[in-house]
């Protein structure tokens, strides 16, 4: 890559946001020695919270896979897009209501915890909001009732805009491909997104952590998620290659991120060394 002007950090960093897939593990698979890996951020004392668009899964089952690959957190530490959408929602409806979802149990989950009650096609038209998310059992009734109810003017949410999502086979239509039948179908009305690379869920984690954007690393396989969220809101941000994006897309990426790294273990061995970090 070209050389860029080098710059150090202008906080030392305190915390890290840490996205899942492409940096902790590819598919099944940890990426690198992650009990080794989260030992050192525990002895450096840095805090860390995980961000994730895959509004699939709720937190208690990220944190079995996690303990699995022998990562024990806390539920505080997990914040998927559906945990973001679910607050977002509480912040503009206060008094619960009732949700019309498209999604599975991690996006469902999140809005009974937060005291909504989940609509069905049968009572649709009673809702309050619409949200979508990743919803591996879509089906044109469930399309139908999202597409009426928002061209009648209900509230409009999406956990996130990622047009693709990630499997063994290859890149497959995610959230934000079946966001846009709807936004086509009521007449370009566009969601408020709750996830990356909206600032909504890194704002929630950053809350969490109790540190500043300046102290806090954003780490991500993705630019234009992860790195763009990270940007957002202030924090530095750190690339990894052991996901989706390849080294070569930096090249274009301005602002550029503070590191391009292999992984995530390599990164954290830039945390707190003497040397600047460097614009690559």
């Amino acid at each position: 890559m070209p050389e860029i002007e080098s710059k150090p950090m202008p906080t030392p960093i305190k915390a890290l946001i840490l996205d899942m897939d492409g940096v902790i593990w590819r598919d099944e698979a940890p990426i690198g020695d992650l009990p080794k890996i989260f030992a050192t951020l525990r002895q450096r004392g840095l805090k860390f919270i995980f961000a994730t668009n895959n509004s699939t899964k709720t937190p208690e089952q990220y944190i079995e896979k996690l303990s699995t690959l022998g990562v024990n957190v806390e539920p505080w530490q997990v914040i998927t897009s559906a945990i973001a959408a679910a607050q977002l929602l509480k912040r503009d409806f206060p008094s619960g209501g009732h949700i019309f979802v498209i999604g599975e149990e991690g996006v469902k989950s999140a809005l009974r915890e937060q005291g909504f009650e989940i609509s069905t096609i049968d009572n649709a038209e009673k809702s309050d909001a619409v949200i979508f998310g990743l919803d591996r059992h879509v089906n044109f009734a469930k399309m139908r009732e999202a597409t009426l109810l928002v061209r009648r003017g209900v509230p409009f949410y999406a956990t996130n805009p990622d047009k693709t999502f990630p499997t063994p086979r290859g890149e497959i239509p995610g959230s934000g491909a079946w966001v846009s039948v709807i936004v086509t179908a009521a007449g370009g009305v566009e969601p408020i997104y709750a996830g990356k690379p909206f600032p909504f869920m890194m704002e929630l984690c950053l809350q969490k952590l109790g540190t500043t954007p300046a102290e806090t690393l954003v780490v991500g396989d993705r630019f234009e998620t992860d790195i763009l969220a990270g940007q957002a809101v202030g924090c530095p941000t750190a690339l990894v290659l052991s996901g989706v994006s390849v080294e070569s897309d930096s090249e274009t990426w301005r602002p550029p991120p503070a590191r391009v790294e292999a992984d995530l273990s390599a990164v954290i061995n830039q945390i707190g060394n003497s040397l600047p970090y460097k614009y690559e």
